[in-house]
């Protein structure tokens, strides 16, 4: 229970920092409006009634305003220095590759040593009393 309030708490966090709560209400006025609509015309004409941006509802003209308040609290975009370009090239160090010295003493053979007898075929087994 905890982890799913933990979930739905940050994804509220999440909407309203980046401003994607005044579009959930925007979708809701329309859904609202297009349902109004729909009860007393058809749908082509109740879609083209929501979407009249001459009739917006009080949850649109509110939608708005906040919309246009956050633009008008939005910090202004970066034109300071922005005609000249600075930018600054460091080169790595070179790399030197070395050859190799191995400190590990050749193999003196490369085959096993054999056994000296033949091995007795079948083996001996312990016999049960």
């Amino acid at each position: 229970m905890s982890r799913r309030l933990a979930i739905l708490s940050l994804l509220c966090a999440w909407l309203c920092a980046s401003g994607a709560m005044l579009d959930l209400a925007q979708v809701f006025a329309w859904g609202r409006m297009f349902a109004g609509y729909a009860r007393s015309e058809s749908l082509a004409a109740a879609a083209k009634e929501t979407f009249d941006p001459g009739k917006p509802c009080e949850i649109c003209r509110a939608v708005s305003k906040a919309r246009d308040a956050a633009a008008k609290h939005a910090p202004a975009p970066l034109t300071a220095g922005a005609d000249k370009m600075v930018m600054i090239f460091e080169r790595a160090a070179p790399t030197v590759i070395l050859e190799a010295v191995s400190s590990w003493p050749k193999a003196e053979g490369a085959v096993a040593p054999s056994r000296p007898g033949e091995v007795p075929v079948p083996p001996p087994r312990a016999e049960l009393a």
